[in-house]
C-alpha cells in the first residue's frame, strides 16, 4: 500500500462500485471516507447472480429487445417488464433507450465493454489471491443453455462474434453439456460455454472488502444520506448529509440505482431506471452438486452454485422503484427451472430477495470525470454487469484521480454524454 497521502476522497455509496473504488484509492495513497444511505448489508451487490461476464459485450439496448420486450409484457410471468407509467423520467429513459437499440450502437461499444469486463476479471483473480479474501471465485466458465432451434441459431451467431472479439467459447451439443454436469440431468438442445466467464459468492466478497477497508483506516458512515453539496466555483467543497457535512479533496459518486438522484443534486444528467430483479437460494440434494453456472436463455434465468447452495435469479422490471414482490414474476423463475434441470423441483420460495440494477438507457455504464466539476468522478450504471465491473470501476477511478491512463478505453462511458 502506498504511504503517500494524496488527499481526502469522499465516496458516495457502499455497493461494489463504492467499495472497489475505496480499495484501489486506499492502495494508491488516498484517505477514504464512504457515505452509505442504508446499513450497507443488503444492496444489489449482495443478492445478485454473482457472475463475472466478459460474455455480456452486447448492451441492454440492443436490436430486437424492443420487439421481444413487447411480447414479454403480455405475459405476467415473463422475465422482462416495463411497468406502464406517466412518470416523466421513465418516458425520457424509454425514448433514449429506443434511440440506442440498434446494431451500430452494439458494434461501436462491444470492444470497450469486453475490455472493461476482462480487466475486471483479472483484478478479481488478483484480489482472490490476497490474504483475507476467499469469496469462492470460480473461473470455469458459464453455460448458455438453450432449448429451441431459434435461440440455438442466435446464440451460435453471438458466440462467433465473441470469438472475433477474442473471447474463448465452445459450442456444445446435448451430450457435451451433460458431460460437464454428471451429477444433474439437463434437458437442453445444447449450449455455448463461455470459458472467459466466472462466478463468486457476492456476500463474502462484500463482507471481506468491507473488513479489509475498515482494518486499513477507511471510514464508513452508514444511514448517511447525501442531500446536497457545497460548492466553490467549479469545485465541490463538501457533501451535505443528514449527519453533517463531509469535506473532501475529491468526490466519487456511485450509489447504485440511486446514482441518478445523487447526480441530479450536482445538476448532472445521469438517466437511470431501476431494473428490479429477484433471487432465492436452493439447497441441493446430496449427490446433485452443480459444476457450472448457467443462463437459461429462453427464460432469462441465471443459475449459480455458491455457498454449497444454488442461487436462482432473474426478471427485469423497469420502472420507478417499489418494494412489492410480484409473485407471478417469481413463479416464472420457479417454473422455468425444471424445464432445463428436471431433477430440481422447487416450491414457491419463502425467502425472496429483490434489488435494483442501475440501468442506463444506452446499456453502458457511467465511468469517468465530469467536466462540470474539477473534483467529481462517477462510477456506476452497470446494469446487469455491476458486480462483474466492480474492480475495473475502482481501478479506473484510482487512475483518473492520479491523472494516469486507465487500463482500457472508457471514453464511451463518459458521464457527461447525456448533458
Amino acid at each position: 500500500m502506498s504511504k503517500n497521502h494524496k488527499g481526502n476522497v469522499i465516496i458516495i455509496g457502499a455497493g461494489i462500485a463504492g467499495l472497489s473504488s475505496a480499495y484501489y484509492l486506499l492502495k494508491d495513497g488516498w484517505q477514504v471516507t464512504v457515505l452509505e444511505k442504508d446499513n450497507g448489508k443488503n444492496n444489489c451487490s449482495y443478492g445478485n447472480a454473482g457472475m463475472i461476464v466478459p460474455s455480456h459485450f452486447t448492451p441492454l439496448a440492443a436490436p430486437g429487445i424492443v420487439a421481444q420486450g413487447v411480447k414479454w409484457m403480455l405475459n405476467s410471468k415473463s422475465p422482462f417488464y416495463v411497468r406502464p407509467s406517466l412518470n416523466l423520467g421513465l418516458i425520457d429513459w424509454g425514448l433514449k433507450f429506443l434511440k440506442h437499440a440498434n446494431e451500430k450502437h452494439v458494434e461501436r461499444n462491444a470492444e470497450a465493454i469486453r475490455d472493461l469486463n476482462l480487466a475486471s476479471s483479472k483484478l478479481y483473480d488478483q484480489l482472490a489471491a490476497e490474504e483475507g479474501f476467499d469469496f469462492e471465485l470460480r473461473q470455469n466458465g458459464i453455460l448458455m443453455l438453450y432449448k429451441s432451434k431459434e435461440v440455438e441459431h442466435e446464440e451460435i451467431e453471438l458466440s462467433e462474434k465473441a470469438n472475433r472479439l477474442g473471447l474463448d467459447t465452445q459450442v456444445l451439443d446435448r451430450n457435451g453439456v451433460q458431460e460437464l454436469e454428471p451429477n444433474l440431468k439437463i434437458d437442453t438442445l445444447g449450449a455455448v460455454l463461455y470459458k472467459c466467464d466466472g462466478i463468486m459468492y457476492p456476500p463474502k466478497l462484500m463482507q471481506e472488502l468491507t473488513t479489509y477497508l475498515l482494518n486499513n483506516g477507511v471510514e464508513f458512515h452508514y444511514d448517511t444520506e447525501v442531500n446536497g453539496f457545497e460548492t466553490t466555483g467549479n469545485k465541490i467543497k463538501s457533501a451535505v448529509t443528514n449527519k453533517g457535512n463531509f469535506q473532501g479533496d475529491e468526490f466519487v459518486v456511485t450509489g447504485g440505482a440511486a446514482l441518478g438522484k445523487i447526480g441530479s443534486k450536482l445538476n448532472l444528467k445521469l438517466p437511470l431506471m431501476p431494473g428490479k430483479g429477484y433471487s432465492f437460494m436452493y439447497n441441493p440434494e446430496e449427490g446433485t452438486s452443480m459444476n457450472h453456472a448457467s443462463l437459461l436463455l429462453e427464460a432469462r434465468v441465471a443459475v449459480t452454485p455458491m455457498n454449497n447452495q444454488i442461487r436462482f435469479s432473474g426478471t427485469m422490471e423497469l420502472g420507478p422503484a417499489n418494494d412489492k414482490i410480484y409473485a407471478n414474476r417469481v413463479k416464472g423463475i420457479v417454473e422455468s427451472i425444471p424445464k432445463y434441470y428436471p431433477d430440481i423441483q422447487i416450491d414457491y420460495p419463502q425467502d425472496i430477495w429483490f434489488g435494483y440494477r442501475p440501468c442506463s438507457p444506452d446499456g453502458l455504464p457511467y465511468l469517468g470525470r465530469t467536466k462540470k466539476y474539477s473534483n467529481v468522478s462517477v462510477a456506476g450504471g452497470g446494469g446487469m454487469m455491476g458486480l462483474s465491473l466492480g474492480p475495473a470501476f475502482g481501478q479506473s477511478i484510482a487512475k483518473i484521480l492520479s491523472n494516469e491512463k486507465t487500463a482500457s478505453n472508457i471514453s464511451g462511458f463518459n458521464p457527461d454524454r447525456f448533458q
